[in-house]
């Protein structure tokens, strides 16, 4: 899976399962790991950190339907170049210097619960805490009705800026 991708679900058995993670044609594992998988749960895993630090994030993923004509999104930080960052979610072409974080302060590896929005289109930017420095402008992003999303933010494939940020479709 290349850097800054995501694989679509695969089904394994509840019970713990080998994670191996290594760079692009190399033979060592950057991550071993054995983590614990339910029954009838959907997870995310994510490779977070440098390599020199690289470690799994496992999320359990909420696939169950959103209230109705709504979507739930989530925000997970693993940009470590960014240290704690503010995230606004507004309406496309907003003027955040005059707005209030939808969330404060998301430090690194950190995840935020779903939050719950009205289907429709956003944008999002990602600041420095405390700043109106925008370090990530995701653009126009259409979210539809009964949709489940994580958004991750993501430093450069080498580290550093540029930073970015991926949508992943956890349900539709």
């Amino acid at each position: 899976v290349p850097f800054g991708t995501a694989s679509d679900y695969l089904t394994v058995k509840a019970g713990a399962r080998q994670i191996e993670v290594r760079a692009t044609g190399t033979s060592q594992d950057v991550i071993n790991a054995k983590p614990d998988f339910a029954s009838k749960k959907d997870y995310t895993i994510l490779a977070e950190d440098f390599v020199a630090n690289i470690m799994p994030q496992v999320l359990i993923d909420n696939n169950s339907a959103p209230d109705s004509g709504k979507v739930r999104v989530r925000v997970v930080h693993v940009a470590p170049s960014a240290g704690p960052v503010d995230v606004y979610v507004v309406a496309p072409g907003s003027d955040i210097s005059i707005q209030t974080p939808t969330i404060s302060n998301l430090g690194f590896k950190s995840v935020t619960d779903y939050l719950s929005v009205p289907a429709g289109s956003y944008e999002v930017f990602v600041t420095p805490t405390g700043t109106k420095t925008v370090a990530i402008s995701t653009g126009t992003i259409a979210l539809a009705v009964g949709q489940v999303r994580t958004a991750v933010a993501l430093d450069a494939a080498g580290g550093g800026t540029p930073l970015t940020a991926i949508l992943l479709a956890d349900l539709n």
